[in-house]
């Protein structure tokens, strides 16, 4: 069993930057990848970044950035130039032997 907190959600303006923690506990031996997530309401839950237990990232968007501090460190999600648009409970998960665990989320609210 793997458990996930975030944090670092909160209220910023646009053009403003936010850093998300992710952190893992419980089975993190063999985790194989973090992802982060962002959903919306009435919306489906959309990937937006990815890091593999190599170091290989991939975002959907050159503002975001994700990194993890170390092997068994959080996984942080770099948030940059804020948009509006980028308002969304930001989800992080982890896939650990063909499982899925996902944290509570946390809320990003951009402000124009």
């Amino acid at each position: 069993q793997v458990e996930l907190v975030e944090s670092g959600g909160g209220l910023v303006q646009a053009g403003g930057s936010l850093r998300l923690s992710c952190v893992a506990s419980g089975d993190i031996v063999g985790i194989e990848s973090f992802r982060w997530h962002r959903q919306t309401p009435g919306n489906a839950r959309e990937v937006i970044a990815t890091i593999f237990t190599d170091g290989s990232t991939s975002a959907v968007d050159s503002r975001f950035t994700i990194s993890r501090d170390g092997p068994r460190g959080p996984v942080y999600l770099q948030l940059d130039r804020l948009k509006p648009g980028d308002t969304a409970v930001y989800y992080c998960s982890a896939f650990r032997q063909h499982k899925l665990y996902w944290g509570q989320g946390t809320q990003v609210t951009v402000s124009s």
